[in-house]
Formats: C-alpha cells, sequence, structure tokens
C-alpha cells in the first residue's frame, strides 16, 4: 500500500544554515549564513535592482518597464504628503519608499514556490518594527528636547490623573510598533499556511484515482484564488506597514 508522506505546514518556515564557519572569534562563535539571510540579501539586491534598472536613464518618455516604479514612486509620494503634513515630511520619503519597497520584495520573493518568506518571521517584522520605535522617539527629542515627553500627557487631563494616564500612554507607545511587525508576520504566515494546508489537500485528491483527479479540479480553482488574494495581501500589507510608519513619524513631529 502507497502511503504519502505530508510535511506540516510550518516546515516552510523553519530557519537552517546553509553556510557556517567557526570563527576563532568570542570563544569560537559560529558564523553562518541562514535561509532567512540569503532572501532578505536576495530581496535588497531585488529592492535597489528594481530602482536602478527600470529609471529608464531619466529620459522624459517612460517605457512600460519604468511605468511601473514611477507609479509606486508617485504612490508613497502621495501617501507620504498625506500623513506627515509637517515641513519635515518630505525629508522622510527616501526611508518610507526604501521600507515599502523592501517588505514588497520580502513578500513577494515568499509567493514564489520552494522559496522562503522572510517577512513571515518576527525576529526580521519585530527587528523592523523597534527600529521604527528607536527612530521615532530620537526625532521626537531631536524636534522638540524634553518637550517630548508632552506627548504622554492628553491635554485637559486633571493632575490627579496625570501618573496614571502617563503609564498608559507610555505602555501604549511601547507596545503600538511591535504591533505593526506582528500584524505584517502574522498575516503573511497565516495566508501561507492556508496555501500550503489547500494545496496538500489538492494534491491528496487528485493524486488519488483519475475520478477525484477530476474532482480536484475544483479545490485547484480554491487554490488559484487564493494564491492570486496573496498576492493583493502581499501588497497591502507592505502599504499598510509603509502608512502606519508614516503616522508614527507624524506623531513625533507634531506631539499628537
Amino acid at each position: 500500500m502507497t502511503t504519502l508522506n505530508i510535511q506540516s505546514p510550518l516546515e516552510q518556515f523553519e530557519i537552517n544554515s546553509l553556510i557556517g564557519i567557526n570563527a576563532p572569534l568570542f570563544g569560537y562563535a559560529q558564523l553562518s549564513l541562514t535561509n532567512i539571510g540569503l532572501y532578505f540579501i536576495l530581496a535588497l539586491i531585488i529592492t535597489v535592482g528594481f530602482n536602478v534598472i527600470l529609471n529608464n536613464n531619466n529620459k522624459i518618455i517612460a517605457n512600460k518597464y519604468s511605468i511601473s516604479q514611477e507609479s509606486l514612486y508617485t504612490t508613497i509620494l502621495s501617501m507620504v504628503q498625506a500623513q506627515i503634513a509637517s515641513p519635515k515630511g518630505q525629508s522622510f520619503f527616501p526611508f518610507i519608499y526604501s521600507l515599502f519597497m523592501l517588505v514588497l520584495a520580502g513578500n513577494f520573493i515568499g509567493m514564489v514556490p520552494y522559496s522562503f518568506a522572510i517577512t513571515s518571521h518576527l525576529i526580521f517584522t519585530l527587528s523592523v518594527s523597534m527600529t521604527i520605535l528607536i527612530a521615532v522617539t530620537i526625532i521626537g527629542f531631536t524636534e522638540h528636547g524634553l518637550k517630548f515627553f508632552s506627548y504622554f500627557v492628553p491635554s485637559g487631563t486633571p493632575l490627579a490623573l496625570v501618573p496614571l494616564l502617563v503609564l498608559i500612554e507610555l505602555i501604549s507607545y511601547i507596545a503600538t510598533p511591535p504591533t505593526l511587525g506582528i500584524r505584517l508576520g502574522a498575516n503573511v504566515m497565516a495566508g501561507h499556511m492556508l496555501t500550503k494546508i489547500v494545496g496538500g489537500f489538492v494534491y491528496q485528491i487528485m493524486a488519488a484515482s483519475p475520478l477525484m483527479f477530476v474532482i480536484g479540479i475544483i479545490p485547484l480553482v480554491l487554490l488559484v484564488g487564493i494564491t492570486g488574494l496573496e498576492l493583493a495581501i502581499a501588497f497591502i500589507q507592505a502599504y499598510v506597514f509603509a502608512i502606519l510608519t508614516c503616522s508614527y513619524i507624524k506623531d513625533s513631529l507634531d506631539l499628537h
């Protein structure tokens, strides 16, 4: 009797070492390149290459390839202008655009079969979101000095409630950016798990018999639809990540 070995949907998220060396540093620490590191480098190369290769050599008339790059550029620029109304808001556009492109590249790479989704791992998404938290805090102190602490005291608060509200606002301030990373990682992970589960289900049905192969066309169509939905979610999640980052920067600049 033939049995099928169905892998766990969580196996696609395992971090494995690809290349490793033992360096005589810090007690012979092991230095290794993992799959998440490799695909992060790949996402970085794609992000830079997309903007360098498709710039149409600064020609006035855009070709069909550079239109996509210009459309993304204009979309993120409009978002930054709408979210950060401060005169200094434009200076944060390169950072927001680069962040959006990196997350988008990571999301799309994860959709390629047998690839690795770096944005499904909290080690990546939380590292980025906590870096954003540190950055917006530095921006707040740079722009306002000690007045930045007024961000944690809502206007019109009775003096007796100030300690409690400051504690609540501080916890909210610290917790908000990490939830940005958790939201991205959870959405990407859930989508990939759903695709893996449905794909395994379709494979089992269509491999059972010729009749079941025909019946399996129905869930196969569902799988194609889920894949299309995941492509849309990949773009939406990158956009949401960028727009919320704009919101945090705006709060640090305007103190509200």
